[in-house]
């Protein structure tokens, strides 16, 4: 992946654990050919679904340890929090926590600069951010998509990457998957497969294979995301996938280059082409 000397990738997502299940390959694979990794979280993930031990105490601060635990074992140099709350999922959105503000409340200038400001003190080279779905439509991760999209215009940051999946692959893998493990109740497998990019979308596919170890030690870290309602989570079951399976599925990652048309050559390196 190093393309004549160092760079420096910034992947910015909303929660804790958005990095492992989408992202993490990449930041591996980036660290390891010893390029400068640095990972920015919009939120803290305080309203993540988890089991009562986790709710106990103050799970954002949890979930931010959680990270930075992710973030090492991914081999990323810097780990920063904006600042805002999660804006959850359900239908009402949250009062404000004391001294935070839910990130989707937040105005979009101003989460842009202060993610814009990480950028330009980094001399970022790249930014992974989402696709216009937010993948599969979390009101959080859409704002990441509209903070990233702005924050990377005022910084001047050459490329920007918005991480998703293809459809077909996502809906072949998880129903795939389903035959062997139970998933738990709050999946519904038949949203999640159409959601995400379509194939002709898709602009970077990253070979992360030799990365899987990585990736599954990063999910393996976010234990507070594991388990609900004495139920194991989407994310538990990904883990009790046997390792050459594990390897095959998530040996691969997909971005979307906004700057790109659709139907472009795909490429495999997320450096390739930079001044």
């Amino acid at each position: 992946m190093i393309a004549g000397r160092s760079r420096t990738l910034v992947a910015f997502h909303a929660h804790p654990d958005d990095e492992a299940l989408l992202t993490a390959g990449t930041m591996a694979k980036a660290a390891a050919a010893g390029h400068r990794v640095v990972l920015v979280l919009a939120t803290s993930g305080d309203l993540g679904l988890t089991d009562s031990a986790s709710a106990a105490g103050d799970l954002g601060a949890r979930r931010l340890a959680e990270a930075r635990a992710s973030a090492r074992a991914l081999g990323v140099a810097r780990v920063e929090w904006l600042g805002y709350a999660d804006s959850g999922m359900g239908a009402d959105l949250q009062p404000d926590p004391a001294g935070q503000t839910r990130f989707v409340r937040a105005p979009l200038t101003e989460a842009a600069e202060r993610l814009a400001h990480i950028l330009r003190a980094e001399s970022a080279d790249v930014l992974l951010s989402y696709d216009a779905r937010g993948g599969y439509g979390h009101r959080d991760h859409v704002r990441v998509h509209e903070v990233a999209a702005l924050a990377a215009e005022r910084a001047g940051t050459p490329r920007l990457l918005e991480a998703t999946i293809p459809r077909d692959v996502l809906a072949r893998a998880v129903r795939a998957s389903a035959r062997l493990y139970h998933y738990p109740s709050d999946f519904d497998i038949d949203a999640f497969c159409s959601a995400f990019s379509a194939r002709r979308e898709i602009t970077h596919r990253i070979d992360v294979i030799r990365y899987a170890g990585a990736k599954r030690a990063s999910m393996r870290a976010h234990v507070s995301q594991t388990r609900a309602d004495g139920a194991d989570r989407t994310l538990a079951a990904f883990l009790r996938i046997p390792r050459p399976a594990y390897d095959l599925i998530f040996g691969r990652e997909w971005f979307r280059d906004p700057a790109l048309p659709p139907g472009a050559p795909v490429q495999r390196d997320i450096f390739a082409g930079l001044p």
